[in-house]
């Protein structure tokens, strides 16, 4: 398994007044919940797997030790390096961990409600980083 980033997205309209980026326009996702997380230089974050979510990540600002493993043993420990502009998927059934190298901030694009009662039923934490 690889891990599934688009590096630096670019925008698709730019003007005088500034610029539109599409992050997600495949015409079959669709997205429950969107959150903006910010985090300290130093903290990490997530340490788990979703049963059934999936998630996009789309770094705002800042950047991020991304590490994931496929939770089924027939895949390796993988890192990135996410920086701002970069988007990066989550399948469920994956491990995943965020190490933030910087303050930074992202957009979760969830495909499942992250009401909390939800997302703990979906969410099962492993020791990843």
């Amino acid at each position: 398994m690889t891990i599934k980033i688009t590096r630096n997205v670019k925008p698709d309209f730019t003007d005088e007044r500034g610029e539109i980026i599409k992050l997600l326009d495949d015409g079959k996702t669709t997205i429950k919940s969107v959150l903006l997380i910010k985090s300290k230089k130093g903290a990490i974050r997530a340490n788990h797997y979703h049963k059934e979510d999936a998630h996009y990540a789309y770094m705002v600002y800042g950047s991020m030790e991304y590490t994931e493993q496929p939770i089924d043993g027939n895949g390796k420990k993988e890192t990135v390096v996410v920086k701002e502009g970069d988007l990066v998927y989550t399948p469920p059934m994956v491990a995943h961990a965020m190490h933030f190298l910087e303050d930074s901030a992202f957009l979760a694009l969830a495909l499942k409600s992250r009401h909390q009662e939800a997302y703990e039923s979906d969410t099962v934490r492993v020791k990843l980083i």
